[in-house]
């Protein structure tokens, strides 16, 4: 078995109201960060896994992605895998 940390991030969907997103562009807004034209704010997800190939591993997280990780109606999600072995 191999080791791998796999990386998930977590975003709204394009489209989608993210409310807080909007509550952190106000607030740069009012701390004077007029520069700033949108926020989207997600999550990230950080897991030692061990698998036999990067691709099993990459399948792994995709499942976990699917079944607890990410809302599928709301969300996205991008997986990075580096091997540690």
């Amino acid at each position: 078995m191999n080791r791998y940390t796999i990386e998930v991030r977590i975003t709204p969907r394009q489209g989608l109201l993210d409310p807080e997103g909007q509550a952190v562009l106000g607030a740069l807004r009012s701390l004077e960060f007029e520069e700033v034209g949108e926020v989207r704010v997600g999550r990230l997800i950080r897991l030692a896994l061990e698998a036999r190939s990067a691709e099993e591993a990459r399948e792994r997280a995709d499942a976990m992605c699917r079944r607890l990780l990410a809302n599928p109606v709301t969300e996205d999600y991008r997986i990075d895998i580096e091997s540690v072995s």
